[in-house]
């Protein structure tokens, strides 16, 4: 009698999608086997152009990722190479092979290292699951982009959310905008970190902030990262206050560390832990927006508004963008492109407060010329605070572009 031959259950894994409403992705499906090589199949509505390209790569990428054996079919929606990467190593990964390796894409010029303090008006959101939001993000024109592994992607998807936001920091060209993540919650945040600052953020956002202990924690994890990876240039933090606790503890939290850049409010988590509803005018969060922006002038940082949720209502944008400068805020997220330009132009000075602040700066430096200790503007007496303050606001004018 022949002796029974013992089979061993396939290990059969997904990453990606595919569909009629997919762009810019790509959906692997992908069978571990003990024998028979390598085999890979493509369907794609660009195969008779870039077919040939797509499979050179997904052998190229496997190989790194040391697999000798598996069944590989790639249903392709337009998918560019550090996506198609990103989908075949999660893959991979989910079936417990390729530990320890990765396959990364050719790696564009890092932009200049970002200023701690740098101009922060607008930063936009884009779902880290979804590599359709990145190409064209920049074009846009927000001042950062927040590649979100937080609330917009599905729990099932993080591990291949990171992957992908990895591949991106390191083969998406973002122009002028400072290039953020938003890590999740602690203790998962910290695999975020583990793969994206290898890839130089400039900025990590670290959501629902309570204690300034997970500030530190999320800072030593950095630190140690930068020095492995021999990383010179800084890594800017951003953390979220969300709760009651964050609020009454914000002051601890963006002190924690001289990395802290800015702090910023999560206002729908906020209204959710206290219970109230959400309005328009936001009277239920002003307490604690008029914290944060203390909070942060006493600690020395940027104070960074949340997002409006309803992108649909423009002017209401407007009036919260203004009224939201007028608290001391220096910016505010963005759900959608559409909101830059209201939100840039909500936080610009306006013409009057320009004149005025250069008329004021002018009279200080024909005092100082003239060696005189007290600066008058016609009949008023101009105090230093108040030159202090139309300096920074002709400082910030030219930084927006506003005036030359």
């Amino acid at each position: 009698m022949g002796s029974a031959v013992e089979i061993k259950p396939s290990r059969s894994t997904e990453a990606g999608h595919w569909g009629k409403e997919v762009r810019s992705d790509l959906h692997v499906a992908f069978e571990a086997r003990d024998g028979g090589g390598v085999e890979i199949s493509l369907e794609s509505r660009v195969a008779p152009y870039y077919g040939n390209a797509i499979l050179e790569q997904a052998r190229q990428v496997l190989e790194e990722l040391d697999v000798k054996h598996a069944r590989v079919a790639i249903h392709d929606e337009g998918a560019l190479p550090f996506v198609i990467a990103a989908r075949l190593e999660a893959a991979v990964r989910r079936a417990g092979l390729a530990l320890g390796k990765r396959s990364l894409p050719e790696q564009v010029p890092p932009p200049a290292p970002s200023p701690k303090d740098r101009l922060r008006r607008s930063r936009l959101y884009l779902p880290g699951s979804e590599p359709k939001y990145f190409i064209n993000a920049a074009l846009h024109g927000p001042d950062a982009v927040i590649l979100d592994l937080e609330d917009s992607v599905h729990h099932a998807e993080k591990d291949a959310a990171r992957l992908l936001v990895r591949n991106t920091l390191r083969a998406v060209d973002f122009g002028a905008c400072e290039r953020m993540v938003r890590i999740n919650q602690l203790p998962l945040g910290l695999d975020d970190l583990a793969e994206t600052v290898p890839e130089c953020p400039d900025l990590i956002l670290i959501p629902k902030v309570e204690h300034p202990e997970q500030l530190t924690e999320v800072d030593r994890m950095i630190g140690e990262l930068r020095s492995r990876h021999g990383i010179i240039r800084p890594i800017w933090l951003m953390p979220i206050v969300e709760t009651a606790q964050g609020i009454e503890n914000a002051f601890a939290i963006a002190a924690a560390s001289e990395n802290v850049a800015a702090l910023t409010i999560g206002i729908e988590d906020y209204t959710a832990d206290l219970c109230v509803a959400k309005t328009p005018e936001g009277r239920e969060s002003l307490y604690a927006r008029s914290r944060v922006v203390n909070v942060a002038r006493a600690a020395g940082v940027q104070a960074i508004d949340s997002v409006f949720g309803d992108i649909a209502d423009i002017e209401a944008l407007r009036r919260w963008g203004e009224a939201s400068r007028a608290m001391g805020f220096e910016g505010m997220g963005c759900l959608h492109p559409g909101q830059i330009r209201v939100i840039h132009e909500a936080f610009a000075p306006t013409a009057a407060e320009i004149a005025k602040a250069q008329r004021i700066v002018a009279a200080f430096e024909e005092a100082q010329q003239k060696g005189l200790a007290v600066v008058s503007l016609g009949s008023k007496m101009i105090d230093p605070p108040v030159v202090q303050r139309a300096v920074k606001l002709v400082d910030r004018a030219k930084a927006m572009g506003v005036i030359p």
